[in-house]
């Protein structure tokens, strides 16, 4: 038998239609990607793969997932004109459609630069409005919107993770997911954690203050229909 954690596992989010893993999953992979990117990008590109890439302009999946870059919460209708205030804030918009087989049919990838800063996020739109992260600018990762999410950009030297595991267990919080990935060993890693409880901005602050810790992003707010999320970038830290 299927457990669900809250009635909206069942009925699905507030959200501007269609569909709640074709619309409001979308507004929320692209939430979370503006919340990676740290800003408004000036180059989108949004590559649709499997259902996605079949029936995106039917659903409007499009439309959602620029609204997410653009900030707005699954319930605006202001979705609707995706297009018209994406060229309004100067974001240029490029859709792509791959025929390349996925894990999962409703999947979108994401680049998006600034000058020259590209970052790329994948993502999967699970049903009911829930999402999962699965690459990050090359580091693969599980980033779900069941639990309040940090993602915590550090060097990779010895005693940083444990020195974040040991602020978070000070503050009484419990760790339901963690996960810590790679891509050179002694350069920049990802560190993923996911609590039980919401991590007070002061607890943030803390963690930043670690030792090689690089930026941290908060993508608690997802969860709650945000109109954008927060980006912490440690001070002092090695880039």
């Amino acid at each position: 038998m299927a457990k669900f954690h809250s009635i909206f596992d069942i009925i699905g989010p507030v959200m501007i239609g269609p569909s709640s893993s074709h619309t409001a999953g979308a507004v929320r992979i692209g939430l979370a990607s503006r919340a990676i990117f740290g800003e408004t990008p000036e180059n989108v590109q949004i590559t649709f793969f499997g259902s996605f890439a079949h029936t995106y302009k039917g659903h409007g999946t499009d439309l959602a997932l620029i609204g997410g870059l653009l900030g707005l919460s699954t319930a605006n209708p202001d979705i609707r004109y995706a297009y018209d205030l994406a060229k309004e804030t100067g974001m240029k918009v490029k859709i792509v459609t791959s025929q390349e087989k996925m894990k999962h049919p409703n999947t979108a990838e994401v680049r998006m630069t600034k000058g020259s800063r590209t970052v790329s996020v994948t993502g999967i739109s699970t049903g009911g409005g829930s999402i999962d992260l699965v690459e990050i600018d090359g580091f693969n990762v599980h980033v779900h919107n069941d639990n309040p999410v940090i993602l915590i950009f550090h060097m990779d030297r010895p005693g940083v993770i444990a020195s974040v595991t040991r602020v978070i267990g000070q503050h009484r919080l419990n760790i339901s997911q963690m996960e810590v990935s790679r891509k050179t060993k002694g350069k920049l890693a990802l560190m993923l954690i996911a609590t039980d409880g919401e991590i007070p901005d002061a607890t943030l602050e803390e963690i930043a203050a670690v030792k090689h810790i690089v930026q941290i992003i908060d993508l608690s707010e997802i969860r709650r229909e945000p109109n954008g999320t927060k980006a912490l970038m440690a001070k002092g830290a090695a880039q």
